[in-house]
Order: C-alpha cells, then structure tokens, then sequence
C-alpha cells in the first residue's frame, strides 16, 4: 500500500507518503499560515519529490479528529477530495492516538497528549506502550486540565496503575497544551513528569500514517463520501446559538 498521510488538526500541517516499508518523505510545518494555503502545496510538493501522481496513491489517512474545528475541516475536505477523485478509500485516525503515536518505542511511561482545547480544557488521553503495541487506558476526549490531573495524581484510580517494569518518570506529557498549561501542570502534578522533547511534542503525519497502516491492516477504512470529522464537543458557534436559544426561550416563559 502507497498511502498519503495529512495531519492539519492544530497550528501545524503535516504531510507522509508511507508504505508498509517504511517512511518515504515527510513535510511538516509548524507556523501560522492557515492550512488552507499550504495543506495542498504541500501535498503537490512531496508527491514530486517522490516522483508520484496522485493517480500512484492507494489510500488517505487523515487525523480524523479532536483538535481545531476549522483545521479538521480544512483536513477533511482536502482528504475527501482525493478519496472521491481517484476512487480510494479514507482511514481515519484519532488525533490524540496518533499524537501520543509519536513515542511509540521511545518509552514505556504513561504517555498523556495534550492539545488545547480553550475554555481551559484540554483534548486528551492516557496510554502505555507494551513494545510497538499502544494501549489506550483513558481514551481520548475533552476534560479539564483538573480533571486531567486528578486523574494521573490518584495512584489508586485502575486507569493509571502502572506495569512493574515502568521507569522512574510515571508521566510524559507532549503537545501545544503542554507551553500553554506547563505553570498549572507544576503546580498541580503531585507524581513525577516530564515533556517529550521537542521533535516529537507535536503533530506528524508520520504517526498518522503508521497507525493508518495497522487500520487498514484490520479493514478499518471507509469511503470518502462517508467521513466525518470527530470533534468530540461543540464549535463556539454552535455553542453560542443554543445559547441564545435558551435565552430566548426563558424570555418567551417569562412573558407568558
């Protein structure tokens, strides 16, 4: 399988080529111009520098969610796209999975993902490594730093017991929540910790496509007609309207 990886869930853009051999090439950019202007380029680019048509691809993988409601999106539609041109299917992988992916046989800590979810919360996840095989102990979803944080410093929780062989450090937090959070992470974490370094403490394609591999090893792709994001809570908007509809509906009982 010649497979396409994207990863455009946060402020940074990531495009693989993979095949079940190994890492072809990798673009990744970690600034801010929107993806909508270089996801594409980017996608041309490596494909040349492979001397690929998108013709040659056999499959998407894409980071299918949570992380920015307008990065998805713009994912989704440059996945979909493709899948629906060239008539070839789509893997979708959770984002948080394939960010904490990226230590995958660097350690055999807790592994804890963190993307900044505003509103002081965090889209997350706990996971172990036994060898390459990932084990995911709190799946991935949007909680509070706090609520986070309880949940690695209670020793007795089931979720974070930790194997004999762990190391010292319990605790390896990666991603753009760790600057935003780091204060509140040193002051809250009563169990040791550290941060992934920082080559591997954001998003990459690469880790999208390495688990995209084991999926479709699996059969778990879908067509690109069918794929939708997984944003795991509301858009602001979204939010901001069923506000005013509560708003407007106490005022309606309230004249009656």
């Amino acid at each position: 399988m010649r497979l396409l990886a994207l990863d455009s869930s946060a402020l940074v853009a990531s495009v693989a080529v993979l095949t079940e051999e190994g890492l072809l090439a990798e673009y990744t950019v970690n600034y801010k111009k929107t993806h909508s202007e270089t996801l594409l380029p980017m996608i041309d680019e490596i494909l040349r520098m492979l001397d690929l048509r998108p013709a040659d691809l056999d499959a998407v993988a894409l980071a299918g969610g949570p992380g920015s409601f307008t990065g998805l999106r713009i994912g989704a539609s440059t996945a979909k796209g493709l899948g629906l041109a060239l008539d070839i299917p789509l893997i979708p992988v959770p984002t948080v999975d394939a960010l904490a992916y990226n230590l995958c046989g660097y350690t055999n800590t807790l592994v804890v993902p963190m993307m900044d979810a505003r509103r002081s919360q965090v889209y997350t996840g706990i996971y172990a490594f036994r060898g390459e095989e990932m084990e995911s102990l709190l799946p991935q979803c949007a909680i509070s730093l706090q609520e986070l944080m309880d949940h690695l410093n209670r020793k007795q929780d089931p979720a974070t017991q930790l194997p004999e062989e762990t190391e010292i450090w319990p605790v390896v937090f990666l991603g753009d929540g760790v600057p935003a959070y780091r204060q509140q992470l040193e002051d809250g974490m009563t169990v040791p910790y550290r941060f992934a370094p920082a080559h591997l403490s954001r998003q990459r394609a690469a880790s999208v496509g390495a688990l995209a591999l084991r999926y479709a090893a699996a059969g778990k792709t879908v067509p690109a007609g069918d794929f939708v994001p997984e944003y795991l809570r509301l858009s602001q908007a979204e939010r901001e309207r069923l506000e005013r509809q509560k708003d407007t509906a106490g005022a309606e009982e309230t004249l009656c």
